[in-house]
């Protein structure tokens, strides 16, 4: 596979969409690999000029990290891309002991050796849910309303990487002893062109990784020209970038200026399905609101047990009553959304981490057991009836989910919410060979008032 502009290893499976989609809106053929490819699937997409690879590194220890990591890295590199991006959450989710972003920037460093490690978190292009950084501290727009990130009213709460620091330096600097230095919105709002690029350089002096602010789309196109630059000017192998789709729009954007890609034809439309599939894992507000609205417009609501479903003793008859219930709505013609929680303050959460306790596992481990047992109903459901399109709700369970429904790579079809898109799916089930498969963040939404994410997804996408 040769003129690769950027490989990227993405924390968690929705994020990676996330890349996949902007990188594709703005003319990049781009593929995202849900396990390390071979040499017979990179030939099937061999017009790509991007390849992510999927990970989960997100939910990781940092030992985790150091094992996972390195083969990934390394898979990457020997596609020979320009840069290569350890894509995280637009949020900046992380801690010291789960999914450390500092971790994995060391982790690349070892491999690239790269001359900086641009931090680009940045993203107007998410807009109405934008991110944005002002010197350093790191804001997201959530309900019309931008909050700093440690007054984000999920963020702060996350029930495994609460966001109590929004000033991204220091956040990242407890996580790793690399020199973190800044290049601030008023360097990049009073410079352009050779003085912008002088700028940087003395940032860099001293400094390993640089976060660059960003707050509009003139921020993004300069970070992006300064960012192509230095990967072109850098000749021992790519440059190492840990970074959110930000980079991406950046770097697109720049691409597309410099005719490096050409103008991207506006997404085609997919034709509306009768009903889907909908698996939800995700405890956030505005993914509780999506649910609401899907159950007031048609879909059917099945709880699924928690608390059974952690327990291997009971879990085969709680899977099989959820099967049982989503094959009878399947049957009517009907669309099932299945969902573990709904919202932050469901009960079901304080019930299932009891349960967890008095089986003897580990609050950090709840969710991956959980997604995995969603992954199992899933497929149980597909093999009892097809259906054209599913969609995943939350980043950790789509992890879970795709894996047991054999798919390995993910082609984008059309924007239904900003970072989480409808896909074709690839597997190596023929059954599932070619499913339209929207994985979803918790945060995620579409641009209507109405939280309809769910039934965009059955209606084909959100026109442009």
């Amino acid at each position: 596979m040769g003129d690769l502009l950027l490989a990227y290893y993405g924390d968690d499976f929705t994020g990676s969409t996330d890349v996949l989609e902007s990188l594709s809106l703005n003319g990049v053929p781009t593929v995202l690999f849900l396990e390390t490819p071979d040499a017979e699937d990179l030939e099937r997409f061999g017009d790509a000029r991007a390849v992510g690879i999927a990970g989960t590194s997100r939910g990781m220890s940092p030992g985790e990290m150091e094992e996972a990591l390195p083969p990934a890295f390394g898979a990457l590199d020997t596609l020979d891309p320009e840069i290569v991006q350890y894509k995280v959450c637009s949020t900046f989710d992380s801690s010291t002991e789960v999914g450390s972003i500092g971790r994995a920037i060391d982790v690349g460093q070892r491999r690239f050796d790269s001359p900086f490690v641009p931090v680009v978190v940045a993203t107007p292009s998410l807009e109405p849910r934008g991110r944005y950084v002002a010197f350093g501290n790191l804001f997201a727009t959530v309900g019309g309303t931008t909050y700093r990130l440690d007054r984000h009213p999920t963020m702060r709460r996350h029930p495994v990487t609460p966001m109590t620091e929004a000033d991204l330096t220091r956040h990242l600097g407890e996580q790793t002893d690399r020199g973190i230095g800044l290049l601030d919105v008023r360097r990049i709002d009073g410079n352009d062109g050779e003085a912008l690029s002088r700028e940087l350089e003395a940032v860099v002096e001293g400094n390993e990784i640089v976060v660059f602010d960003g707050l509009d789309h003139d921020h993004q196109r300069k970070v992006g020209r300064l960012i192509w630059e230095r990967a072109l000017d850098h000749e021992g192998g790519p440059l190492f970038s840990a970074s959110s789709s930000g980079l991406d729009y950046a770097l697109s954007r720049h691409w597309r200026d410099a005719g490096v890609v050409p103008e991207p034809d506006p997404p085609r439309p997919v034709e509306a399905v009768d009903r889907i599939l909908v698996m939800s894992g995700s405890a956030s507000p505005v993914n509780r609101d999506q649910i609401d609205w899907a159950l007031e417009h048609g879909f059917e609501g099945i709880r699924l047990d928690t608390p059974g479903l952690l327990d291997p003793d009971a879990a085969p008859e709680a899977r099989g009553e959820a099967v049982a219930a989503a094959l009878d709505v399947l049957a009517e013609g009907g669309s099932p959304l299945l969902y573990s929680v709904r919202g932050p303050d469901d009960e079901a959460v304080e019930r299932t981490v009891e349960r967890a306790a008095e089986l003897g596992i580990e609050e950090t481990r709840v969710g991956a057991r959980l997604g995995d047992e969603q992954g199992r109903i899933t497929r149980e459901i597909l093999d009892g009836t097809p259906v054209e399109r599913v969609c995943v709700a939350g980043g950790d369970t789509s992890g879970h989910v795709a894996p047991h429904l054999d798919v390995f790579a993910l082609e984008f079809l059309a924007p239904v919410g900003a970072g989480s898109p409808l896909c074709r799916a690839a597997s190596r089930t023929t059954a599932f060979d070619g499913l339209e498969l929207a994985l979803k963040g918790g945060q995620v939404q579409t641009d209507h008032e109405a939280a309809d994410f769910f039934g965009a997804v059955r209606d084909g996408g959100v026109r442009p």
